[in-house]
């Protein structure tokens, strides 16, 4: 998942036993966030060579099919295992945008991880030549302008598909002017694997 790793690395996530693994060590992390407990301790050496490298991962929660919490991270610093162990108890506890999860709220509800593969630059040099290289469904897109930064996952596309709404929509959630491009503009586009579950 590391950049610098092709997108091939990211396919075993999706194969069944680190699929199941993945998504055991996430709604642990969701089940001990919603019950006041710490986050669980996770011992890398004891995972599957794959959750023991670095690995960038975002957790996100949905109860009825609304949005209830994403967490994630961009920047592999960590193994993938603690990673996702991370993000689920911050998916649940730490975002901003809702409360803290509820053990009531956890029957029934959807969890998926999405790992990431390499960040890939996109040297776009204008708003049209960005919308003419998306791919729709399939990019996720970074975009860092100074201090500003935002990134939205591919699974972004099912509410937003058309790439002007798509750009537009990213660029507020960086607080950035829509249709503006700043001189220091850096894009970037990766791919993900994500697998799912229901609590």
């Amino acid at each position: 998942m590391a950049p610098g790793h092709s997108t091939e690395h990211m396919a075993p996530t999706s194969a069944p036993g680190v699929a199941d693994r993945l998504l055991e060590i996430a709604a642990q992390g969701v089940r001990h966030a919603a019950e006041l407990l710490p986050v669980p301790v996770i011992d890398p050496l004891r995972e599957s060579g794959l959750l023991r490298r670095p690995g960038a991962s975002f957790v996100t929660l949905k109860r009825a099919g609304s949005l209830r919490g994403c967490i994630g991270s961009l920047e592999p610093i960590r193994t993938l295992a603690e990673d996702v162990t991370e993000n689920a108890y911050a998916a649940a506890r730490r975002d901003p945008r809702f409360p803290v999860l509820e053990a009531r709220e956890l029957a029934g509800l959807q969890l998926s991880v999405a790992t990431l593969g390499t960040q890939e630059p996109l040297l776009a040099t204008s708003r049209d030549a960005l919308l003419a290289a998306l791919r729709p469904g399939i990019d996720g897109l970074v975009v860092r302008s100074g201090t500003l930064r935002a990134t939205f996952l591919p699974a972004v596309w099912e509410q937003l598909p058309e790439p002007a709404d798509f750009i537009d929509a990213l660029w507020r959630k960086a607080r950035l002017t829509p249709g503006a491009w700043p001189l220091q503009l850096q894009l970037s586009r990766y791919r993900v694997e994500t697998v799912e579950t229901r609590l």
